[in-house]
């Protein structure tokens, strides 16, 4: 190995050396170059003056490839790459060091395989006594695997970057440990309004509400951050413009890798739209459980005056004035429980819990029901109704009952609004595939600007309709709901006010019929023995009404004004037939009727619940609890006369429930 001259005892005019002073010099320098050997994670090795190797350690031959023979002599600029090399680098590099003393780099440098490894290079220029440059110390490190690790936080932090600065649903930004904004992302700007030069260096605050900022909310979140690790919040927050926007709000601490608080990672996500819909579905549900109670609540009154009429119905020898009188309470009622009825059918439809009955239903019998039931409004005006219909049946699928109803509504709304005497048509035919059914009045007509809205819930058109004639405007909204759960349409036309209206109706007509028709079951009729009934109701008025008007009819009545009194009358009443209503207080009616089911005195006894609610889940839940029958309030003659007869044919062994 070639190796610097060392200056010898009185060189340059010095003293002499001591020779102890030299064995330890020498003993020194063999220490240090089997230190030097022996670090293998390390190129060390030295330059002469103009920079070619002179010595070279095991670390320089693992790192570099080069063995000593290789490479002493050489000049170390075999190391560098291309690039380095026509920018003359390994040159400056030395120069750099001799004016120095050190320098230090940092850059790719070559194996003797032509590979290139990422290298920290210290050089450090070495000098004898007289301060004569005498070569260079040089010490390489292979940093590629730090390197790429730095590269690949880097590029994943500058991934993320992108990532952040490019969302725009949320904003997503930095504070500092006091809460000054310290980054900005396009979603930031575009929720809250401010470019990233206005708001940078300001503290969040500005976000808050006035009266959130002055009770120190703001401070607070921070204070929570800290000491838990993440804060999250929902409520209301300002943009640059003053308004507001509801916001959820998650803000977490950031440390370093001391522990020490960098500052606040804060997402901010805009949920206006989200809280409105929220609001809209709570109003719609209270509507709902609005018009459900109040149709209930209506119910419990029509109950008694549907009794009184029931009684009034049978006394004979009455004089025509109050028969006229009973007449007109009558078709009054009834006005007002379809009026019922519609209130609850809307808030079930609103709810999405009308449950259609899906069967084969021939157009003609919906028309014919359909007439009948609306008789009181059209014979009240003197109206003639009349139909043109195909000589075949028009089969559509569908529930009978339903469509039937959406007629009668069709035709009540056609005689409120035409003349008295004047004629309605209903005509029926097919098209394209499709049962076509129209309703054609003569009356007063509907203005443009009505026909998209008429169908609107609570919408009514108060343009030629009769006096006393109001509604609710729940009608039309019904039958639209109504057809289109059927798959079908229902739109409006006129041609103008005075000029008539129609209503046309369309639905998917039926596959081909079946071979047999189900057997329909016919009505009860004739005369029934005298029964015992016990009505448990605590409404007076209904109970003692149904009472007289059960009496009237040769029936045995005991009445029960509350659950607990029921159970001391049954047993030695020992009822055919238990009416017993469900919304009582103290011991609703599934109470008393598992009560009563109990008692051996009660085997035979058909119990009947009687409610506001008709709902296919009100009737499932009662049958479930053990009753017979389920009753609607207010419940007509002709089906308080089919009960009986179906107690009569129980009573004498003809069927059971």
């Amino acid at each position: 190995m070639k190796e610097f001259d060392l200056p010898s005892a009185g060189e340059n005019g010095g003293p002499a050396q001591n020779p102890a002073a030299v064995r330890a010099s020498a003993l020194v320098n063999v220490d240090y170059g089997t230190l030097v050997q022996a670090i293998e994670d390390y190129a060390i090795f030295l330059l002469d003056a103009t920079g070619h190797v002179v010595s070279w350690s095991v670390g320089a031959q693992k790192l570099k490839g080069y063995t000593e023979h290789e490479i002493i002599g050489q000049h170390f600029s075999r190391f560098y790459t291309a690039e380095a090399l026509a920018r003359d680098w390994p040159a400056y590099e030395l120069q750099q060091a001799a004016l120095t003393g050190r320098f230090e780099d940092e850059g790719w440098r070559v194996r003797k395989d032509g590979s290139t490894f990422w290298a920290n290079v210290v050089i450090t220029a070495i000098r004898n006594q007289a301060g004569v440059l005498s070569g260079f110390a040089k010490i390489t490190r292979d940093l590629t695997a730090k390197r790429e690790y730095l590269e690949a936080l880097r590029q994943s932090e500058e991934r993320f970057r992108l990532l952040v600065d490019n969302v725009k649903d949320y904003a997503i930004f930095m504070l500092d440990p006091q809460g000054h904004v310290a980054s900005w992302n396009e979603g930031a700007a575009r929720i809250k309004g401010y470019a990233r030069d206005e708001i940078v260096g300001r503290h969040f605050s500005v976000f808050y509400l006035p009266e959130d900022a002055a009770a120190g909310k703001p401070a607070r979140e921070l204070a929570i951050a800290r000491q838990l690790g993440h804060v999250e919040d929902e409520g209301w927050r300002v943009r640059k413009d003053g308004s507001s926007f509801w916001a959820n709000v998650n803000i977490t601490a950031v440390y370093d890798e001391s522990k020490r608080l960098r500052g606040f990672a804060k997402i901010t996500r805009d949920l206006t739209e989200r809280r409105q819909r929220e609001e809209l579905e709570r109003s719609g549900e209270r509507m709902r459980k609005f018009l459900a109670t109040l149709a209930h609540e209506l119910r419990n009154p029509l109950a008694p005056v549907r009794n009184a009429i029931g009684v009034m119905q049978i006394e004979a020898g009455v004089s025509p004035t109050l028969a006229r009188s009973r007449d007109l309470i009558d078709r009054q009622v009834t006005h007002l429980t379809r009026l019922v009825d519609d209130l609850l059918d809307i808030g079930r439809i609103m709810s999405d819990k009308v449950e259609l009955r899906i069967g084969r239903v021939d157009l003609g019998e919906v028309v014919a029901r359909g007439m009948e039931a609306a008789r009181p409004f059209t014979d009240a005006h003197s109206q003639t109704v009349v139909t043109n219909l195909p000589r075949e049946p028009v089969v559509v699928r569908g529930d009978m009952t339903r469509l039937v109803q959406v007629l009668q509504n069709l035709l009540h709304n056609a005689s409120k609004f035409s003349p008295v005497g004047s004629r309605i048509e209903i005509v029926v035919r097919l098209d394209y595939q499709m049962a076509v059914m129209e309703v054609r009045d003569p009356g007063c007509g509907i203005p443009l600007r009505s026909l998209d809205t008429i169908f609107e819930l609570f919408v009514q058109e108060k343009e030629g309709q009769s006096v006393g004639e109001g509604g609710l405007g729940i009608g039309l909204t019904l039958c639209k709901s109504l057809i289109e759960m059927h798959g079908g349409s229902i739109v409006a036309s006129s041609a103008g006010p005075g000029r008539g209206s129609t209503f046309t109706l369309s639905l998917p007509l039926a596959a081909a019929p079946s071979e047999a028709a189900a057997a329909q079951p016919g009505e009860a009729s004739g005369e029934v023995a005298p029964l015992r009934i016990l009505l448990v109701d605590d409404n007076r008025d209904s109970a003692d009404s149904l009472a007289m008007l059960l009496e009237l009819k040769g029936h045995e009545v005991r009445i029960a004004y509350e659950g607990e009194a029921a159970l001391h009358v049954a047993p030695r009443f020992a009822p055919h037939l238990a009416v017993i209503d469900l919304a009582m207080p103290k011991m609703d009616g599934y109470a008393t009727l598992a009560a009563l089911r109990a008692m051996p005195e009660l085997a035979d006894t058909m119990f009947a619940a009687m409610t506001g609610f008709g709902h296919e889940s009100d009737r499932q839940s009662t049958a479930k609890a053990g009753f017979h029958v389920h009753l609607v309030k207010p419940v007509e003659l002709a089906r308080f006369d089919a009960l009986l007869a179906q107690v009569e044919q129980r009573r004498s062994g003809g069927g059971g429930g």
